[in-house]
């Protein structure tokens, strides 16, 4: 047999070698290292923007950009977060290669793209979000399902979000959650997806600046352990269990103060310290997000590794 032929996929102005982007995972576990080294190998790096300084995005673009030579280098925010908006800005006056937003819709969003003529990519759950983001500009959107991890806005599988979404659309429709092994990129391949993102996957590997024993976490992950947990953010997220979200659960995780990071919270915990604290490698005061696939995970790898792992033996497209 020959090889076999991955999609084109075309973002705006912006074509990777492989179709395939790194999710942006806050906080802090998705960092320049991580965006960069994706980025080198042919795929769309991704640094997750939320809870960084305006000066941390800054450091963590260029090291990307060092690592990167001359890959695509983007941002992830969460829109329900305060600083969202400044954040993107800043990403914006430091050269990005591509805005991409979940955990909400913004129009301001895709104004900002237009005037800068940098891409913009919703993460999106339905056809009506994913039809509105075409019309105000969207250069492609990603579906996301149930399996993903971290924040949802589905009960619904990618496998069965994806199709009346792409039928809907014109612009490219990646699909997200689910996808972490050379097992899952062959079942979604066969649904003539545009692409890919994957998130799980690449947090396990050696450039993610996750700690060592949040990665040892999903080591250990068995089918079925992953569970919803409902964040302060007003979403359901994918996470497994640790000593603080058991505590969250029964509601013995409340703070004690509130940096007002979110537009909107509950304050049933704080979501930016849970995730930090995990990211650092406290799982005692940490929430792990991870996406339902976490289990098939044996080992943590490089980022070139891991691309041998999805694309060995699959002939990237011709660069245009």
């Amino acid at each position: 047999m020959g090889l076999k032929i991955l999609p084109r996929l075309k973002i705006g102005n912006l074509q990777p070698r492989f179709p395939i982007v790194q999710g942006g995972m806050a906080i802090k576990v998705s960092t320049g290292k991580l965006a960069g080294a994706v980025a080198r190998e042919g795929g769309i790096g991704l640094i997750a923007g939320s809870g960084m300084t305006d000066d941390e995005l800054r450091h963590e673009i260029r090291v990307a950009r060092e690592i990167a030579q001359g890959g695509i280098v983007g941002i992830n925010t969460l829109v329900a977060a305060s600083r969202f908006f400044d954040v993107m800005k800043t990403a914006v006056d430091e050269g990005i290669d591509l805005l991409v937003a979940g955990a909400g819709f913004s129009r301001d969003l895709m104004n900002l793209g237009k005037k800068s003529g940098i891409p913009v990519v919703p993460i999106v759950s339905s056809v009506k979000l994913a039809v509105l983001a075409e019309q105000l500009g969207a250069a492609a959107v990603v579906v996301e399902g149930k399996e993903a991890g971290g924040h949802l806005g589905t009960t619904k599988s990618s496998r069965l979000l994806y199709p009346p979404i792409k039928e809907a659309v014109k612009i490219p429709v990646l699909i997200a959650g689910g996808v972490t092994d050379r097992e899952d990129l062959m079942e979604v391949l066969a649904m003539k997806v545009d692409g890919i993102q994957v998130g799980t996957r690449f947090a396990a590997s050696f450039e993610s600046n996750a700690a060592d024993s949040f990665k040892q976490r999903y080591l250990e992950a068995k089918k079925g352990d992953v569970f919803k947990i409902h964040s302060p953010v007003g979403l359901p997220g994918n996470a497994l269990s640790t000593p603080f979200s058991d505590r969250a659960i029964a509601g013995g995780a409340k703070p004690d103060a509130c940096d007002g990071c979110l537009k909107r919270c509950a304050r049933t915990f704080c979501i930016v310290k849970a995730l930090l604290k995990a990211r650092e490698g406290n799982l005692d005061e940490g929430l792990v997000f991870a996406g339902e696939h976490v289990y098939k995970i044996d080992a943590v790898l490089s980022v070139k590794d891991i691309f041998t792992l999805f694309f060995d033996g699959l002939e990237p497209v011709e660069e245009l």
